[in-house]
């Protein structure tokens, strides 16, 4: 388990990895997102409890206006994944892809422990992708959302003040 700057020791959840259909006419998709959130009060601007999922406004043209933590950032892009495979699954459709899934709960905290997994994961669980799709992103306004489609990568550090 990591240790954090002040010292604490985290012991850290699993990482989901998850995988369906192994069609090798078919190419590999890597579906990566996380389910952690940042913290929350109704205090902090809410209208409704952050960590209840609400409807607001109801259903409009098939379109939810939910409001909740993690709706964006990142539960309902995970959702919304799991939910088009069940859609395929329940037309009785043939999906296009084999679907891998990472699934993490500790992104919002640096994602500890991921790199590890992914290399000793590297000739195995991973061996096969063609395509990653990294579904957490942000909208730069309420009516423009950003489709990302490249990563330069990261850089990470901690900086304690005394």
């Amino acid at each position: 388990s990591p240790q954090l700057p002040d010292g604490q020791v985290l012991p850290l959840p699993s990482v989901i990895l998850g995988e369906l259909g192994k069609d090798p006419q078919n190419p590999t998709l890597c579906f990566y997102g996380h389910v952690d959130v940042q913290p929350a009060k109704k205090e902090d601007g809410w209208n409704t409890d952050p960590y209840t999922l609400t409807e607001i406004d109801g259903v409009h043209l098939f379109i939810r206006n939910l409001y909740g933590r993690g709706a964006t950032d990142n539960k309902g892009p995970v959702l919304a994944w799991i939910n088009a495979v069940e859609t395929f699954r329940a037309l009785k459709l043939a999906m296009p892809v084999n679907f891998k899934f990472v699934i993490e709960g500790m992104e919002e905290a640096g994602s500890l422990g991921l790199e590890k997994l992914l290399e000793e994961e590297n000739q195995n669980f991973f061996s096969d992708v063609d395509y990653i799709v990294i579904s957490d992103n942000l909208w730069l306004s309420k009516k423009k959302p950003a489709l990302t489609y490249g990563s330069r990568g990261n850089a990470c550090f901690s900086v304690e003040v005394k």
